[in-house]
């Protein structure tokens, strides 16, 4: 189709890629809210930033764009997943918009309208704008048509959506913009000396010769492991810093009831639809046939070879018109599947076409096809009469395609026909004249009906498993939800840190309304009734709320319950090392004394902190005192990941001297440049004072 048409179809996806491209280095994460902020009494604000409300309608309609896009893309529904993965992409989206537009103004940071002029139609303008004015057919930018496109939207009313759209892409690439100017500022900025060039360069080639020996948290058993208090005190103020809750989140613990499909009722959908099997079989009215009996409503098409699924290829190729396969199971669906039509025919077209109103729409084309075959321009009618206006200044080509391309009576009529000849069709979108100029490539294709039954669950089902989960529901008491879970042979089911905006809990595709009622409960709360998600039957406790900053130890004490285990069991080895140590001359006598082995490891760098034969991941602690200890000194005991460590170097391999520090230096500033943006936007979000409203609008 033409370029406006192009925009109309891809303006969301350009839209929605505008701020990544020059935030591609960083995801902002779900930002802070006030414990309260659930209860206030504005519907209309979705957040704040920097004491400004973002508009919930705003939030809303590009979440709505956003959408849209996704499912044209797609071609499918959108699910509760799905759904909160682009609210919360929308979210994020203005959060950075909002951030740096303020941080922007504070320093004094715009683009011009010389800027922005020499983005849209200047000499090297905007890649998005080379892209939405690509011509599909040569693949290089069509300047003719930016300019036909801009001279037309400078007469066109401002109330027109194709204006607004063009208003609304044109804004998103003057913030994109000025993203891309701050955080140029900010990189601008970076600096790598010499010194930190060389110091980077001895950690990646300085070698370490040492031997070490090492006593396992393992090798002490659990059960002679008593953790106190004070254990976990201590722990807990060493690492208070680990355990700032970015935003408020709940916990909840649910049982469920399945109500999924009995295999009686598999048995009754299957007996259902072969009972349709003899009169559709029998039916000379396919569409209308489909039309009555099936669940899902799918346009006749012909399909080539691969495109049936569901084995139908093997079966629906080889079989004669009037065929009845099934019934068979597809998508959660039985269904039965008639072979209408089989034929030979071409892979691709190349056409024309002219796109008028319906009402006298196919009198008029019956006109204008008389008027071309009489020797007048096709291209010169489509300019003067198309309401395509994208292949209207194309003289109404539409480039060639392939099937499943065009709706169902445009591409029949383009793949049944021949070179040369003009087709007369309506569609959805009006009345297309449409001149075939190419035909390229054979194959054979069919065209198969399909009749379809969903297999759900009966009601007797679905009554029995929501009887048994209210019956549960009536059982639970305060403090009793795993005794009254354990008595009926229940699993519980935890979704812990459950953020404001989450649709879905682990298990639960659809658990939106069960997630709002968790932001507006008191710990220990079951949900008065039960939830339904899906084919599922829920029971729910709130179990936790945990709210935004530094959680307290009570909060994480279950969280860090290993941790403070392996603590204590580094203390008890520490000690064994030290009376090991006490009195001996080598790290030989002390690991003998101690009752552990000593390695001997070779060319380590303190870049790589992997020892071979030491668990699988770093041992950073360890590395990093090894490469500042003197040769040959027995160390002190050191805890590290896998156990308690003690060494001794053997000897250090020092690289050649660095003679041109530039590539090194380079390499750093690439990878501070990387990081300065995600960095940069967090910064920003610490200060921003962000609010979010999400958990009780969404």
């Amino acid at each position: 189709m033409g370029i406006m048409g192009y925009l109309r179809e891809r303006m969301g996806k350009i839209v929605a890629g505008v701020i990544g491209i020059s935030l591609i280095a960083f995801v902002i994460t779900e930002v802070v809210q006030s414990g309260g902020s659930f209860f206030r009494d504005d519907n209309s604000t979705i957040g704040e930033v920097y004491g400004e409300k973002i508009p919930y309608q705003e939030f809303n309609e590009t979440v709505e764009q956003n959408s849209n896009q996704f499912k044209e893309q797609s071609g499918g529904a959108l699910s509760p997943q799905i759904t909160a993965y682009i609210q919360e992409n929308t979210w994020n989206q203005m959060l950075s918009k909002a951030m740096i537009s303020h941080e922007a103004d504070a320093v004094g940071l715009q683009v011009t309208g010389d800027e922005s002029q020499a983005m849209i139609s200047g000499s090297n303008p905007s890649p998005e704008i080379v892209r939405a004015f690509t011509n599909p057919q040569t693949g290089q930018f069509d300047r003719a048509s930016l300019t036909s496109t801009i001279s037309k939207l400078r007469v066109t009313p401002d109330v027109d959506p194709q204006k607004q759209r063009w208003k609304k892409f044109v804004q998103e690439l003057v913030e994109n913009k000025l993203a891309e100017k701050y955080m140029t500022g900010i990189t601008n900025g970076l600096y790598v000396n010499s010194l930190e060039a060389k110091d980077d360069y001895e950690a990646k080639n300085k070698l370490a010769n040492f031997k070490y020996a090492v006593l396992d948290y393992q090798s002490v058993q659990d059960s002679k492991v008593t953790l106190t208090d004070a254990d976990y005190s201590s722990y807990y103020e060493e690492h208070k810093n680990e355990f700032k809750n970015q935003q408020e989140t709940r916990g909840i613990e649910f049982v469920t009831f399945n109500g999924a499909p009995s295999k009686a009722d598999s048995a009754a959908v299957k007996a259902s639809i072969e009972k349709l099997k003899p009169e559709f079989s029998a039916s000379t009215n396919d569409s209308l046939f489909v039309q009555i009996n099936s669940e899902t409503k799918q346009p006749f098409a012909y399909r080539k070879k691969g495109e049936l699924g569901s084995g139908l290829d093997s079966v629906m190729f080889n079989a004669a018109p009037g065929f009845v396969y099934g019934p068979y199971t597809e998508n959660g669906h039985y269904a039965l599947a008639k072979l209408i039509d089989s034929r030979v025919g071409p892979d691709s077209v190349t056409a024309k076409h002219i796109l008028l109103a319906p009402g006298d729409g196919i009198k008029k084309a019956d006109s204008l096809k008389a008027l071309i075959q009489g020797g007048k321009s096709f291209a010169e009618m489509a300019k003067m009469y198309s309401m395509d206006q994208g292949s209207a200044a194309k003289g109404g080509d539409v480039g060639t395609f392939a099937r499943g391309a065009m709706v169902p009576a445009f591409e029949d009529a383009a793949f049944n026909g021949k070179p040369g000849d003009y087709k007369i069709v309506t569609s959805q979108f009006g009345v297309h004249l449409i001149y075939i100029v190419a035909q390229k490539g054979s194959s054979k294709v069919v065209k198969v009906a399909v009749v379809d039954k969903p297999l759900n669950a009966s009601s007797e089902t679905q009554s029995a498993a929501y009887s048994k989960a209210q019956q549960f529901l009536i059982n639970v008491n305060d403090g009793d939800f795993n005794a009254q879970a354990k008595k009926a042979g229940l699993e519980v089911k935890n979704a812990d840190d459950v953020t404001g905006s989450a649709a879905s809990l682990p298990g639960l595709e659809s658990a939106r309304e069960l997630v709002r009622w968790a932001f507006n409960a008191e710990k220990g709360d079951v949900y008065d009734q039960v939830y339904t998600s899906g084919d599922q039957y829920v029971v729910a406790r709130l179990t936790a709320i945990k709210p935004q900053g530094i959680l307290p130890l009570d909060a994480v004490k279950k969280q860090i319950e290993p941790m403070v285990r392996v603590q204590v069991k580094a203390k008890m080895l520490t000690d064994k090392f030290n009376g090991a140590l006490s009195g001996a001359a080598t790290i030989e006598q002390a690991a003998q004394k101690a009752g552990a082995t000593v390695n001997a490891v070779q060319n380590i760098v303190l870049a790589n902190p992997v020892i071979p034969g030491v668990g699988a991941g770093p041992e950073y602690k360890l590395i990093g005192t090894i490469f500042g200890s003197q040769v040959n000194k027995l160390s002190k005991p050191v805890q590290g990941q896998q156990g308690v460590f003690i060494f001794s170097v053997n000897s250090f391999v020092n690289p050649a001297a660095l003679a041109n520090n530039i590539t090194q230096k380079q390499q750093l500033l690439q990878g501070l440049v990387q990081r300065s943006q995600g960095e940069a936007l967090e910064a920003l979000k610490n200060k921003a004072n962000v609010k979010d409203y999400r958990a009780r609008l969404l």
